[in-house]
């Protein structure tokens, strides 16, 4: 693994973005935009590593947001087989480029000096000067442009050479160190093991979002067991979507935590804009996203609407309400979550609701049961059997209400995919179909066929049952 480091605004997330091949990253001119630490899988030339992009090396107090925030960076200095310490070659060598080469050489991790925003002349003072810090000639590198890149290669070669062979001697020796003393039958069958040895399991996809200051830095901490990613009482820590792996009962999970979303009148400057569009995509590409709620101020406003978004792109949903520990009368409490949900959530009615507390790791065991239970209903799929004999009930105890003295007539009901179940039913009129009859039929599939809070997409098609004609045929012959 090789982390990047450096202080605030001089190139660090654009020299990941670029190593990466992806905007990853949060990119913008303001200083201090990463907080969190990023891994991403890069690739130079034939090399294949980790890479780690890092906050900006602040000097600060410890208990201030920029002091944890340079904590993170220590502490990913000490995991790293190396570290490309990034210069901005424009601005020339300052105190704080000093301060930190300093705090470098106390360490053992190889450090690999960089000159970023060296194109053109403007950057050959500052690049002259980084050799007075010690760490031998520095790369001349513009991470925006892609020059300098084969420089960097020569550097990191033999350190990632070394870090491969260190991999795979330990993954010999766990191989040599493992019992083969074992007693074979050659007459007993094979038993089905499932996926065959060295298949490796897609990982669920899980986006925690919420309002600011909801607590969802600090669940995924306490579900990793450890201070991964940066915490406090300010509102807004978090900017990246940042995704951390992690195995729960042996399954593969991918976090995301994701920025505060606020309501859209209140974000005005162009990072936060940037860090809610980060949080939107984290939705788009989730399979699962867990809705963090405030237990003091629930469903409110904007967190009806963070919810209704994530029905809207046809997400499996679970509503988390952290901050349990909180509350004191908590069966009142409870009971007015309930009425809320009923009251507000028709489009995906019985969502899971699991109430928690990030800071003291409770109900953990229970949400990740409620997400991987909404995963198996936003996965279902229902014959086209048993979906008409539905609808032949339905027809016959509520068909749908006459128009202009006309009743629309429901041919015949079909899925036609999951992730989130869509079912498609074809009529003689669609368009003269009231809104409130699609409401009725989304709500019967989902109580007749359990599915409580999946969101549930219903389109109709104007025609016969396509399949008729060849029911017809095979009577006929």
């Amino acid at each position: 693994m090789i982390a990047i480091i450096g202080r605030p605004n001089v190139g660090k997330s654009t020299l990941f973005n670029r190593l990466v091949g992806k905007r990853l990253a949060l990119v913008d001119d303001t200083p201090g935009v990463t907080r969190d630490r990023r891994a991403g899988d890069a690739r130079l030339g034939d090399l294949r590593f980790t890479i780690l992009d890092t906050a900006g090396l602040e000097e600060a107090d410890a208990r201030t947001l920029e002091g944890r925030m340079r904590a993170q960076t220590e502490e990913a200095i000490a995991d790293a087989d190396a570290v490309i310490f990034v210069v901005d070659a424009r601005a020339g060598i300052t105190p704080s480029d000093s301060h930190f080469a300093n705090l470098l050489r106390r360490t053992e991790t190889p450090v690999i000096l960089v000159a970023n925003k060296a194109e053109g002349r403007a950057g050959e003072p500052g690049l002259y000067e980084a050799f007075g810090l010690g760490f031998g000639e520095p790369i001349a590198l513009s991470a925006e442009h892609g020059e300098g890149l084969s420089d960097l290669y020569d550097a990191l070669l033999p350190i990632v050479d070394a870090a491969d062979a260190v991999d795979a001697a330990s993954e010999l020796e766990a191989v040599d160190n493992l019992d083969v003393n074992v007693d074979i039958d050659p007459d007993a069958e094979e038993e089905d093991k499932g996926p065959a040895a060295g298949t490796k399991e897609k990982p669920l996809r899980v986006a925690v979002v919420g309002r600011p200051n909801a607590g969802k830095s600090t669940l995924i901490n306490r579900l990793l067991g450890e201070e991964r990613l940066l915490t406090g009482p300010e509102a807004g820590i978090t900017r990246d979507s940042i995704s951390v792996d992690w195995i729960w009962r042996d399954r593969h999970v991918k976090l995301f935590d994701t920025a505060g979303i606020r309501r859209k009148a209140r974000v005005q400057e162009k990072l936060e804009k940037l860090s809610v569009a980060d949080a939107l995509r984290a939705i788009i590409f989730a399979e699962v996203v867990i809705v963090t709620l405030d237990a003091t101020m629930s469903f409110e406003k904007q967190d009806l609407q963070i919810i209704e978004l994530c029905a809207r792109e046809g997400r499996a949903i679970v509503i988390a309400i952290n901050k349990w520990d909180l509350i004191e009368d908590r069966s009142e409490a409870m009971q007015k979550l309930n009425d809320a949900a009923e009251r507000y959530l028709n489009q995906i009615r019985g969502v899971q609701i699991v109430t928690l507390s990030g800071l003291h790791g409770r109900g953990l065991d229970k949400l990740f049961e409620a997400a991987f239970k909404a995963y198996d209903m936003w996965n279902r799929r229902i014959s086209t059997s048993r979906l008409n004999r539905w609808l032949d009930g339905v027809l016959v105890h509520h068909p749908p209400p006459a128009v202009a003295g006309r009743r629309v007539k429901l041919r015949y009901i079909t899925q036609a995919k999951a992730r989130p179940p869509h079912f498609i039913v074809f009529c003689s009129r669609p368009e003269a179909l009231p809104e409130s009859y699609t409401r009725y039929l989304v709500n019967g599939l989902r109580e007749r066929f359990e599915m409580p809070g999946t969101p549930i997409r219903l389109s109709y098609r104007k025609g016969e049952n396509p399949y008729a004609a060849k029911a017809k045929k095979r009577n006929i012959q």
